[in-house]
């Protein structure tokens, strides 16, 4: 279960937001970097299990922003839409930036997308660095159901697996707390970004999930993940979701049938060992310099990657 934080206490700062993806770690994944052709202006990690190569985080040159949390099911399966989140992400990032698309105006299409109603549950933060931003959920109805945030300074929220009004999960709340405390101590003590940033990734790197007996799986775990903002290693190698393996068939067989999906088809990869994968870090300074930065815990075969050697960092300005 991710969760996402978003900040503009740091007086430095206009807008921070931290991240942690939490997947089965088999699932394959890219590393951060600028997108191909014609979405250039968009940089991301991309999930390149589904034909979409949709993403769950990612900024583009002109400051637009989105961060995709997937909504807690009880079971594994029922996560598991027909159609990737990833387009919904991916169709606010590469829009074209001359149609200067508002973020009002997507929130609003989003809403009365039907498309939208057809992939897996999903809270998705959306907008433009220096802006309000929009939590919208496939859920809504309607646009009074939208929540704005980081409208003013000193705001800091947490979203996960959960309504954005669930104020009852420890991990959110407990990210939330963190989150001030690691700004506070970065400002008092005047020190530099690097150091910021290491305090930023021990907030995302606190474990306080409950030990179950080895061997437990995920389907198990589900209901504990809301405890912690760190996930360790949980599931075993030989751990199939079997519903979700059903899922991922009919999913595969609806894409087949549609001509304009590209790609490999997709491959179900809902079990096995599960985890916090990657932590990704955004600093926006109020003249428009912004820092992309993102930790590779696991690669593609589960492999733990030691600290630093997965780290990427891109820096740039935002164009006006």
């Amino acid at each position: 279960m991710c969760i996402a934080l978003i900040s503009t206490a740091h007086p430095e700062y206009s807008l921070i937001v931290i991240d942690n993806r939490d997947e089965f770690l088999r699932r394959p994944t890219s590393s951060p970097d600028w997108w191909p052709e014609p979405a250039s202006h968009v940089l991301g990690s991309r999930d390149l299990a589904r034909a979409t190569h949709g993403t769950w985080m990612g900024v583009t040159k002109q400051g637009k922003l989105a961060v995709l949390t997937n909504y807690r099911e009880d079971k594994c399966a029922q996560a598991v839409g027909v159609h990737s989140r990833g387009r919904i992400v991916n169709s606010w990032l590469t829009s074209p930036p001359s149609e200067g698309q508002t973020t009002h105006s997507f929130v609003q299409e989003m809403v009365a997308s039907p498309e939208a109603k057809q992939v897996g549950g999903f809270s998705l933060v959306c907008g433009r660095v220096n802006e309000p931003l929009a939590i919208v959920s496939n859920r809504s109805s309607d646009m009074d159901q939208i929540t704005w945030v980081a409208t003013e300074k000193n705001q800091t929220r947490g979203l996960s697996n959960t309504s954005v009004d669930d104020r009852t999960w420890p991990k959110i709340l407990d990210g939330e707390k963190f989150m001030k405390l690691a700004i506070e101590e970065h400002v008092q003590a005047q020190e530099d970004e690097e150091t910021l940033l290491q305090r930023l990734l021990g907030v995302l790197s606190k474990d306080t999930l409950p030990r179950l007996p080895e061997g437990t799986s995920v389907e198990t775990y589900i209901q504990h993940l809301r405890k912690s903002i760190f996930v360790p290693v949980i599931g075993a190698e030989d751990d199939v979701n079997q519903a979700a393996e059903d899922v991922a068939a009919a999913r595969v067989e609806d894409e087949i049938k549609q001509p304009q999906v590209k790609g490999p088809l997709d491959q179900n990869y809902s079990s096995g060992p599960y985890g916090t994968q990657k932590q990704t870090i955004i600093l926006a300074r109020p003249d428009g310099r912004l820092r992309y930065f993102e930790r590779t815990l696991y690669d593609n075969d589960a492999k733990a990657v030691p600290i630093g050697q997965g780290d990427r960092s891109f820096e740039f300005h935002v164009e006006q």
